[in-house]
């Protein structure tokens, strides 16, 4: 069996030869090791020294030479049009806030992967919702490849809102944001 044992990031040059594509949803291109099927149907063993966010495009080097490309697969989603761009701002913070992956299109409006409560909370937010099938490939976060850091502050900047976002860190105690 191939065995795909290193992770190229899109923006990385690379002219290896491709021996294939792979197609994902975006809830399984978190990956380090496990069996896949490329396009083609045949089986390799994504086997990573750490879990990676695989996005649109990565290559993942096989140990005989040559890679396989990742593909995002066509998902349900939500494709999100605000009336401006301090709006269109607004409305990612809040889904940040919910620690949800987001894409931002070329032309400005922001996608999310299909879920009701986003929904509901992103049009009582004064947002329009289309419900779309098509590839989902969010922006890394800020903190993304420094070995699973938790992504936000914990000074004392938490700001007053819903109770949904409390949650215990290290110290198991816990705190809302």
């Amino acid at each position: 069996m191939r065995h795909a044992i290193e992770h190229i990031p899109v923006d990385r040059a690379d002219t290896s030869e491709v021996r294939g594509t792979v197609t994902l949803v975006f809830s399984d291109r978190h990956r380090r090791r496990i069996r896949l099927l490329d396009d083609a149907g045949d089986a390799f063993l994504l086997d990573l020294p750490h879990a990676v966010r695989l996005a649109d495009g990565d290559r993942l080097r096989l140990s005989d030479g040559g890679v396989i490309v990742v593909r995002a697969a066509e998902e349900p989603v939500l494709t999100i049009t605000a009336t401006g761009p301090i709006a269109t701002a607004k409305l990612a913070w809040h889904i940040g806030n919910r620690h949800t992956p987001v894409q931002v299109l070329g032309d400005g409006r922001l996608r999310i992967i299909d879920d009701h409560v986003m929904r509901d909370m992103i049009t009582g937010l004064g947002g329009i919702v289309e419900t779309e099938i098509a590839p989902f490939d969010p922006l890394n976060g800020a903190y993304h490849g420094l070995g699973g850091a938790h992504g936000h502050s914990h000074g004392n900047d938490h700001f007053d809102h819903d109770d949904d976002h409390k949650h215990a860190h290290a110290s198991g105690k816990p705190h809302d944001h």
